[in-house]
């Protein structure tokens, strides 16, 4: 290994072990204190990317690995079968949790294909850590099952030790806010039973007497984590899958994915190619890591993951070590993982060695250690347990990892191949989320869905715009990777991948100082700032790879200043624009919303299966619904709105024979949305189809008491309430240009949405803003409508709505037609659901203290914990913080509204526990009259 040219020190494998951490303290000293010279380059230079191939091996820190002798020029480990019901692709983590579950789950014919041994990828040298708090509720249930299969599953089924060590967990906070964020994960963790315990320095010192707890604030201790072999836990996992009839076969590697078209165009997995033989299959699970990306090219699948070197080191032995938990230090971006008598240090830098060049027969190896690269995690790890400043290091462990642009792993089918699913870009985190994830995706690939909430995980969430750009995978992945270890805010924005989509008001906004956020691609307006523009600037990866950093950056100085668990600087700023929409009128630049058109001879057969509502009225009429999937979860909430076929066609009038249908969904979900309905007309073989014009038209929403008044001066229609009632829709002239104007409201307010073409959305805008002008009208974005929208009691996707909620928990019965004898999807579910009662409910809850609740709290019923916050905000117009989440009865009965209104309820934010009320309507005009223009 070589330190760089300034330093000359070899550090080979065999004199390794005599470097100290003080000696490579002193280099990252003395080289930070050298002056940068005069050609501006600086003189440790951190690599960008590498093309390098597999190097001298090092020892992992584990007894064992599962490889053997080498494989090359050896044929597969058993013969190939002629068919199979799943091909798994991969034989690490998540490809041996895949078919253990697969096969647990009673599916016959599991193939496994590994193209060399089980582990040699990723899985082999990971650091396997596992941490029960996380902050999601999803992912704490994941992470869940990945201990129990871990620890407790795999050897009552098998008789085998999986190498589970629980030696706990420690999460360091050196500062109030990183404390605080702990804090919430101690209230999420009491919703799960998950045993933790804020510290003080001096009860970490007493916990762990070699940590240095002079500059801590404080810590978050968690007994109950651990850390996994990875060679143990893949053995017994395959072991077990075997005896439940899955076949797994090494030394075979996948040379090819035969991807036919069916009768009706629908690209459908048929088989997977090796040397040899071919495996005829209806199903290929892609848990190939770092190589998966080139598997998904074999299907023309987009797999937008990226590969980085992903290092640790290995201590001599330290005495007095054994039994410590694994340590977190966040704020040092390095962790501390007991390795025995020795400790396992690594972390995440902000300049990784991109992988450029994977290599196919990359198996067992690793990586010689950049130093310019990991020395950045030493002073750390000395600062945090200075008994390593006088430890020899043993051994270097670098090898490639996958990693994605939201640090989320990608699974689920995807939308370009019927059959082909994703399990992998698992970000280092694949031995602790394989158990869960393995789980999930097995149901999916059984059931077509997971039977938890997997969006943040399904590759649908990105979309099909993104997943083939190179630049937005590199940047944003990039990013995720350097901030994996920052605090978690609730508002915070990327500053990588930005400015992908833009909607035709972008600068007209920007110049009058909207502040954008990112979602789905598209830049959407968050708040508007009185200092004027803050346009968001290229990337500039933070200063890493010798990038200059932007200097006076005002959009990452607004950022910056949300940092914070309280109140934002600008809450006045949203309070504004919210009571202005309240008692005059705002406009919202919503044009990132995904519009499309459902049309033909079989959409109305379609659009009654698809939608919850009765949908199918005469045109002219906009129907509020949902769509479900089979377990009567919901998959979407939308609007639909029944159109006449085009005499002229355009992105308004489109022509179409047959039934159409205008729909509008939330910009953020659009893929999925698309991918949704795309696939229930494909499993249902209809003759209609479902067409795009997102990018086409634009969306202006002109809400409050004086939108009419303000309205009826660019619109050429009447605009009362009998010639166009709530829930209208009709093609009108605006400023002069044709537009559909919609009367609905997403914000508790009489008001219109203007769809327009986007040639004609600057002048539409600008007509309105000129009428509003003597109105007292404004802009605002969507920090506003999230306040108006929980203050009103309309749902977020996503957050009060999940794919594992049902319209009658989230009080959306109405939204149902159960009365009439028309079938669709999710229907059955929920009637058995009417029968039985609803097990848990979604509630409203305010606070009188004023306090900032964000989601993740605990909700404490009679002194009990029934479950936990959803999404939180502030309520401008009633001026109390307003809280929704699902809860349970404790006694695993029904939840009525009597049971909600019976009880008694605290709310818990980082440990402190408020008094709320709850309701079972909305508390702001509760009898809907504002929206009919009563006030």
């Amino acid at each position: 290994m070589q330190w760089g040219k300034e330093t000359g020190l070899d550090v080979s494998p065999s004199s390794e072990s005599w470097v100290t951490m003080a000696y490579l303290s002193a280099v990252v000293r003395r080289t930070a204190s050298r002056q940068m010279p005069a050609s501006g380059r600086n003189i440790r230079l951190r690599r960008f990317s590498s093309g390098a191939g597999q190097t001298t091996e090092k020892s992992v820190p584990y007894h064992k690995t599962l490889k053997e002798e080498s494989s090359q020029g050896k044929g597969p480990t058993r013969p190939l079968p002629k068919s199979a019901n799943v091909v798994v692709v991969g034989g690490g983590s998540l490809g041996c949790q895949t078919i253990y579950h697969l096969a647990r789950m009673g599916v016959s014919d599991v193939v496994l294909l590994e193209r060399d041994r089980l582990t040699s990828g990723t899985t082999w040298h990971t650091a396997g850590l596992l941490w029960q708090l996380r902050p999601s509720d999803v992912e704490v249930e994941l992470l869940a099952h990945t201990r129990n299969v871990v620890s407790r599953d795999l050897e009552e089924e098998t008789g085998l030790h999986t190498g589970w060590i629980q030696n706990g967990g420690l999460f360091i906070a050196s500062n109030k806010q990183r404390l605080d964020e702990y804090k919430r994960l101690m209230s999420l963790g009491k919703v799960y039973g998950i045993e933790s315990y804020v510290l003080s320095p001096a009860e970490t010192k007493d916990l762990y007497p070699h940590m240095n707890v002079d500059d801590l604030y404080g810590t978050l201790y968690v007994p109950k984590d651990g850390t996994m072999d990875p060679a143990g836990t893949c053995t017994t996992l395959t072991r077990a899958a075997i005896a439940r009839g899955a076949s797994v076969i090494e030394n075979c590697p996948v040379t090819g994915i035969q991807v036919r078209a069916d009768d009706l165009g629908v690209q459908r997995v048929t088989a997977v190619e090796t040397n040899y033989g071919t495996i005829q299959t209806p199903c290929v699970v892609n848990c190939a890591g770092v190589w998966a990306r080139a598997l998904g090219q074999m299907a023309d699948v987009n797999v937008p993951l990226v590969a980085m070197h992903h290092a640790y080191v290995v201590t001599e032995r330290i005495e007095g070590i054994q039994n410590m938990p694994n340590v977190r230090d966040h704020d040092a971006s390095v962790y501390l993982r007991l390795q025995g008598d020795a400790l396992s240090v690594g972390g995440y830098e902000s300049n990784p060695i991109f992988w450029e060049e994977v290599s196919e027969k990359f198996a067992f190896g690793l990586f010689d250690l950049d130093w310019d690269v990991f020395m950045q995690h030493i002073e750390g790890a000395i600062n945090r347990v200075p008994v390593l400043e006088k430890t020899g290091i043993k051994s270097t462990v670098c090898g490639p990892e996958s990693f994605t642009a939201d640090h989320k792993p990608l699974m689920g089918e995807a939308p370009e191949v019927r059959g082909f699913f994703l399990g992998c870009g698992f970000n280092s985190a694949g031995m602790m989320l394989g158990g869960g994830c393995g789980k999930e995706l097995a149901h999916w690939i059984i059931h077509g869905r997971p039977e938890k909430d997997m969006y943040g995980y399904d590759i649908r969430r990105f979309h099909r715009s993104l997943t083939a750009n190179n630049r937005w995978i590199r940047e944003r992945s990039h990013e995720s990777y350097a901030k994996n270890y920052s605090v978690v805010f609730p508002y915070d924005e990327p500053l990588a991948g930005r400015n992908m989509r833009r909607d035709p008001l972008h600068e007209e906004l920007l110049q009058q100082g909207c502040v954008y956020q990112e979602r789905h691609g598209w830049e959407r307006p968050g708040w508007f700032n009185p200092r004027g523009a803050a346009p968001v600037l290229d990337y500039d990866y933070y200063g890493a790879y010798n990038q200059k950093r932007h200097g006076s950056y005002l959009y990452n100085q607004l950022l910056g200043d949300e940092y914070t668990f309280d109140f934002p600087p600008h809450h006045d700023i949203i309070k504004n624009e919210c009571l202005t929409c309240r008692n005059a009128l705002a406009v919202f630049d919503m044009s990132y919303f995904g519009k499309f058109y459902l049309v033909g001879p079989e959409a109305r057969k379609a659009a009654n299966w698809l939608f919850t509502a009765d949908v199918s009225k005469s045109p002219g009429l906009t129907v509020y619904t949902c769509m479900l999937n089979k377990s009567g979860g919901v998959e979407s909430d939308l609007t639909v709105s029944q159109i006449s076929p085009g005499t002229q066609v355009s992105s308004l009038t489109p022509a179409f024979e047959g039934d159409g249908y205008y729909l509008a969904v939330g910009g953020a979900v659009a893929q999925h949305n698309w991918s949704h309905i795309t696939t229930v007309l494909q499993d249902m073989r209809l003759q209609c189809k479902l067409v795009d014009c997102s990018e086409e038209l634009g969306m202006i929403s002109i809400q409050g008491p004086a939108s009419r008044m303000v309205l009826q001066e660019v619109l050429d229609a009447d605009l009362s309430n009998e010639a166009f009632p709530f829930s209208s829709h009709k093609l009108v002239k605006a400023a002069g240009c044709t537009v559909r104007a919609m009367r609905l409201s997403f914000v508790g307010e009489m008001g219109w949405e203007l769809h327009v073409p986007k040639q004609d959305c600057v002048r539409v805008y600008r007509a309105v803003m000129k009428a509003g002008a003597g109105h007292g009208i404004t802009n605002a974005g969507y920090r506003a409508i999230d306040s108006l929208s929980i203050e009103k009691g309309y749902r977020h996707w996503h957050a009060d709505l999940r794919p594992d909620d049902s319209p009658l928990e989230a009080g959306l019965a109405f939204t149902c037609k159960l009365k009439s004898s028309i079938p669709f999807l999710g229907r059955e579910a929920l009637e058995t659901q009417k029968a039985t009662g609803v097990l848990r409910r979604l509630v409203c809850f305010t606070i009188d203290e004023k306090v900032p609740m964000f989601g993740l709290e605990a909700i404490w019923r009679n002194g009990k914990v029934v479950g936990h916050i959803r999404r939180a905000d502030f309520g401008f117009a009633i001026n109390k913080t307003i809280a929704y989440g699902y809860i349970r009865n404790p006694d695993g009965g029904p939840v009525s509204l009597e049971f909600v209104k019976s009880g008694e309820y605290m709310l818990e934010r980082m440990g402190v526990t408020y008094p709320a009320t709850a309701h079972t309507k909305s508390p702001f005009d509760p009898e809907n009259k504002r929206v009919k223009g009563i006030y």
